[in-house]
């Protein structure tokens, strides 16, 4: 089994990987220091197993393992926490591996031994059942990269780059500074989740209200202009009198 080992402190990486040569037909292949980094390393180091932390900056180990299910074979995940015995039951329930930190060995050699893939749905399902009194800061709920299936594997769009969402047929393109890219999510699962960020300013269209640099009226339509972007939005008629009123209190 090749193994990446992904947490942001050196000596928690450096004790995983003697904890991991004690177990036979098991290779370390890389080492990440958080959830980017994780997915830069994948696609080099091709790994069946990732063992992750999960509080990590930059980006978290839920969030990484959810750009993760999108590849096209995707590596198993286990999650090392520090959760108590209650939040660990959410990890349980959907069947996803943990360890409880502090890691021991015999754990260890069991999750690798059960380790499986995992999906968006169970990953959304675990951090529901995350407690909401952590003396820590509490996992988001909202991304904060869009990813991407490219020739490059996958690309990370920071979410506070992106203009605006535009869906055509069963595609949806994100527009940002760099150019665009085509993802599987849809309209609406965007809207759910980035709401308070982002505007329905048409049926195939979601825009970024921090962007957003005007409103032009041309031939009965209205249009918004962006920042760092020569791309218009037409809004439809439906919706133009709330983009107003929102654009008056942004």
């Amino acid at each position: 089994m090749r193994v990446l080992i992904c947490d942001d402190e050196p000596l928690a990486r450096e004790r995983m990987k003697r904890m991991l040569e004690k177990v036979d037909h098991v290779e370390v292949v890389d080492e990440a220091r958080n959830g980017i980094d994780l997915l830069d390393r994948i696609p080099l180091s091709q790994p069946d197993i990732v063992i992750t932390d999960i509080r990590m900056p930059a980006m978290d180990g839920m969030e990484a393992a959810e750009h993760i299910t999108k590849l096209p074979e995707p590596p198993a995940v286990i999650f090392c926490t520090a959760y108590d015995e209650y939040a660990i039951q959410a990890f349980q329930v959907q069947a996803i591996g943990y360890l409880l930190k502090p890691v021991r060995q015999e754990d260890l050699e069991q999750a690798l031994a059960k380790a499986s893939r995992i999906n968006k749905a169970q990953l959304m399902a675990v951090k529901d059942g995350m407690p909401e009194t952590e003396t820590e800061e509490p996992l988001s709920q909202v991304r904060k990269h869009i990813s991407a299936k490219t020739h490059r594997g996958i690309e990370l769009i920071p979410v506070d780059e992106i203009r605006f969402f535009m869906a055509d047929q069963k595609y949806v393109t994100v527009r940002y500074p760099e150019g665009d890219v085509l993802i599987d999510d849809t309209l609406k699962e965007l809207e759910e989740e980035f709401g308070n960020r982002f505007l329905r300013v048409h049926r195939n269209a979601l825009v970024s209200l921090h962007h957003i640099d005007g409103l032009e009226q041309h031939q009965n339509q209205y249009q918004l202009r962006f920042k760092g972007i020569e791309d218009r939005v037409t809004i439809s008629r439906r919706h133009v009198a709330a983009v107003k009123k929102m654009i008056q209190q942004y």
